[in-house]
């Protein structure tokens, strides 16, 4: 049998190595030279500080034993808390400079950590609101088509499922999005969304039904009202991620992916009623024709008719504009209900209308994957440019950024890690590359202006991160 040969050491891993190593030897550069300097200097102020915190205690005790000389024991004591908090000041100065002899106390496993009160208390709504939405679905789907018809439709739609959100879990591979938050918005598409749009679709049709004959009815309602509402309620979820989430939402590549798995729970529940209702209502011949064309051929449909609003709202994210920030997201919401309704237009419109809306759609397809492609390639380049400051003043190597710029590359580090150290240099590896991801995408929104006043500090987590988990791959 023939076994795969372990990856050969790549060149960014020995320059890594090396400057794990050379963190233990003399410096050999003048700029080495500065770093020691820099180390020397910032264990003097921890000297020094230490010294005022005793002289401070000495002082404290004194005053303590002599009454008479309290008021001046005070001033003293003041004078050397003054003191401390200088030299403690400082020492925190000196700290901010990299130094090869470095011990990265603020690594973090996750990079990321959120209040555990606030994610037990989101996550517990967002699991009670599920439930209660999943049951109400439950009942409806049970008492309209009954429960084997329920689950035959609901193991068909799980197909096209299968193929969609694989695809934008690809896109979102260079700064993965939290796990909690791509479940949550699949939940608010499938229950959420599908139930107010429901409501509200229902709603349109009885008026339409009160002004118009049942034929213009079941049109208008496919080709203005279901666009309409439904776009809205898709890109609501959207709206909310960038207004409130902002340090998870960095712009084209995230507004692509939380659209397109926010369309993708839609289409899903949506599946699950059509595909009832048509065995319910014609048998299994309609059955397999709405399977195919709603699970074979279009399962991308709902996807790229919201991911207009998805790249709107990324551009909002990127761009420094108010009136871009504004008109963006409603000119995508637009181009969403445009491209809907015309689908629809073109599904009620008889075979002929069918085959013209598949044949744009195809073309729309197209452009919809070289974008997504452009994008993540996109993505690559901003990591290796925003990363390549930390490579000039010692962080990381050149070598470590055009790696970390590459989702091959990537990929190539991972197999690597995995051959060489195993699951355990596989992990470092991985969040390795997350934290660095993270560090990038920090530097970007700085540099726009849009970080808050924790970005400091989480930059230098992010590089302690990044400092104590290569040192785990690479064994030093």
């Amino acid at each position: 049998m023939l076994r795969r040969s372990a990856p050969e050491e790549p060149e960014w891993y020995r320059t890594a190595t090396r400057s794990v190593l050379l963190a233990e030897e003399a410096a050999r550069t003048d700029s080495r030279q500065q770093v020691l300097a820099q180390q020397q200097a910032y264990e003097e102020q921890q000297r020094l500080a230490q010294q005022a915190r005793a002289q401070q205690q000495a002082q404290a005790a004194y005053a303590h034993q002599q009454p008479g000389a309290q008021h001046a024991g005070a001033q003293q004591q003041a004078s050397a808390a003054w003191a401390h908090q200088q030299a403690q000041h400082a020492a925190w100065l000196q700290q901010q400079s990299y130094t090869a002899h470095y011990v990265p106390a603020q690594a973090q496993a996750n990079p990321t950590p959120r209040p555990t009160l606030r994610t037990w208390l989101l996550g517990g709504t967002v699991v009670v609101g599920s439930l209660v939405l999943a049951l109400i679905f439950a009942l409806y789907f049970g008492l309209s088509f009954g429960i084997l018809t329920t689950l035959i439709g609901l193991v068909f739609a799980l197909i096209p499922l299968a193929i969609v959100v694989p695809i934008f879990l690809w896109l979102d591979r260079f700064e993965a999005e939290p796990w909690r938050y791509l479940v949550t918005a699949f939940l608010y598409g499938a229950l959420g969304s599908t139930l107010i749009s429901l409501v509200l679709n229902t709603i349109g049709g009885v008026f339409l039904l009160g002004v118009t004959d049942p034929e213009s009815a079941n049109v208008l309602g496919a080709v203005i009202v279901a666009p309409l509402v439904e776009e809205t309620f898709k890109g609501v979820f959207l709206l909310v991620m960038w207004w409130f989430m902002r340090k998870e939402f960095n712009g084209l590549t995230d507004g692509i992916v939380y659209a397109g798995i926010v369309a993708a729970g839609f289409a899903f529940t949506e599946n699950i009623l059509y595909l009832g209702r048509a065995l319910t209502e014609g048998g299994t011949p309609a059955f397999v024709v709405t399977f195919v064309l709603r699970g074979i051929i279009s399962p991308f449909l709902h996807p790229m008719f919201t991911t207009m609003t998805g790249i709107a709202v990324g551009m909002a994210a990127l761009s420094r504009s108010t009136p871009v920030k504004v008109v963006a997201p409603i000119i995508g919401w637009c181009a969403a209900v445009l491209l809907h309704g015309l689908w629809n237009l073109s599904a009620s419109s008889g075979t002929t209308g069918l085959i013209l809306g598949l044949c744009f759609g195809f073309v729309a397809f197209v452009s919809f994957v070289a974008f997504v492609i452009w994008t993540r390639s996109r993505e690559g380049k901003v990591i290796g440019e925003h990363l390549l400051p930390y490579a000039d003043s010692g962080w990381i190597s050149r070598d470590e950024v055009a790696m970390l710029a590459s989702m091959k590359e990537r990929r190539v580090a991972r197999r690597w890690a995995r051959a060489s150290g195993g699951a355990v240099s596989l992990q470092s590896m991985r969040a390795f590359q997350d934290s660095a991801s993270e560090l990038a995408l920090l530097r970007f929104r700085k540099l726009r202006h849009e970080a808050d006043h924790d970005a400091l500090q989480q930059e230098r987590v992010l590089l302690d991160s990044m400092t104590a988990r290569r040192r785990e791959f690479a064994g030093a």
